[in-house]
């Protein structure tokens, strides 16, 4: 292992559970078994109401609580984040396993370099992914080592932007510096951070040694309310939705999914990919539109009606007293 690595890096992984099941387990055993040991795990639980939380403790995790209707995904890692006693915070969702032993040491490597703010590593996706979603992690989570800074806006748009908290890393300190993650928000605190730090002129590193097993076949309605929160959530971000403008990545998805489909032989698919296209196209559009349309209506289309009420503290504090 790096030695560098060792003196430097102290770190605190954040796991935000709700109702996380059995496979809680294995992630905070994989977690505790690195090659470079985290200094704490903290999961913050949501009220789950299965074995989540008899899980936690049965592992040497600190656990904390908080009540569901309190969730918000920049505030409940915020919550966390005030606790973490490490000097860098790696983050995960309940539902991505690490790969390999590693992962921690991949992951916190790039931050050796003071000029990269923020690392997220690479999702593979489950033994039991559809051809589709395999295909689709495989564009968004390539084999290369990629570093992202405000030179590449002009070439790359809003993906310059791109960052998962799916398994992700930043300096403590910095990340204090940059006032944590957005909060409230229904979506996207991880792109809206890398945003601030490339912004201040940081870098954002994609680190493609620190693998994780995470993927979702996610159903047309689920895609729609998925991209719906993402429109609503970068309506709440003008400063960052207006790179969003500058490329055609959506389309170029569209045409490599379609090319892959036709080499493998696999010509069944592509009416999926240009419907689940045209689905996430109309969230997303409806999503940005949200003010335009009844309230009722927008809490049906978005993906949890608890999530809605932290749009409405967004217009809240966006409306002059």
């Amino acid at each position: 292992m790096h030695t560098d690595l060792e003196q430097e890096v102290r770190i605190s992984v954040i796991i935000p559970t709700w109702n996380a099941g059995p496979e809680l387990g294995p992630l905070l055993d994989k977690l505790l078994d690195q090659t470079l040991p985290p200094l704490e795990i903290i999961v913050v639980d949501s009220s789950s109401d299965d074995d989540t939380v008899a899980i936690a403790r049965s592992r040497d995790v600190r656990l904390l609580g908080i009540d569901k209707r309190d969730f918000d995904h920049g505030g409940t890692r915020n919550y966390a984040a005030r606790q973490a006693r490490g000097n860098v915070l790696a983050f995960f969702t309940q539902d991505a396993m690490p790969a390999h032993r590693e992962l921690l040491e991949e992951l916190t490597r790039p931050l050796l370099d003071r000029s990269v703010a923020y690392v997220y590593g690479r999702q593979l996706p489950r033994d039991d992914a559809s051809l589709l979603e395999k295909l689709v992690r495989g564009y968004n989570y390539s084999e290369e080592a990629i570093l992202k800074s405000k030179d590449d806006l002009p070439r790359l748009g809003i993906k310059t932007f791109f960052c998962s908290n799916v398994c992700s890393a930043i300096r403590k300190e910095l990340f204090d510096q940059m006032g944590g993650f957005a909060s409230p928000v229904i979506f996207n605190e991880d792109l809206f951070m890398a945003a601030n730090c490339i912004l201040a002129d940081y870098q954002v590193a994609y680190a493609p040694l620190a693998k994780v097993i995470h993927s979702h076949d996610f159903s047309f309605v689920q895609q729609f309310r998925r991209y719906f929160d993402n429109g609503v959530s970068m309506r709440s971000n003008p400063q960052v939705h207006r790179y969003s403008s500058v490329n055609n990545e959506g389309k170029r998805m569209i045409v490599y999914l379609i090319q892959e489909l036709t080499r493998m032989k696999r010509r069944r698919w592509i009416p999926k990919v240009i419907v689940e296209s045209i689905v996430k196209f109309v969230g997303f559009q409806l999503g940005k539109h949200y003010d335009r349309l009844p309230e009722s209506l927008c809490r049906k289309l978005c993906s949890s009606d608890r999530l809605w009420n932290k749009v409405q503290m967004l217009q809240n504090e966006a409306t002059p007293m």
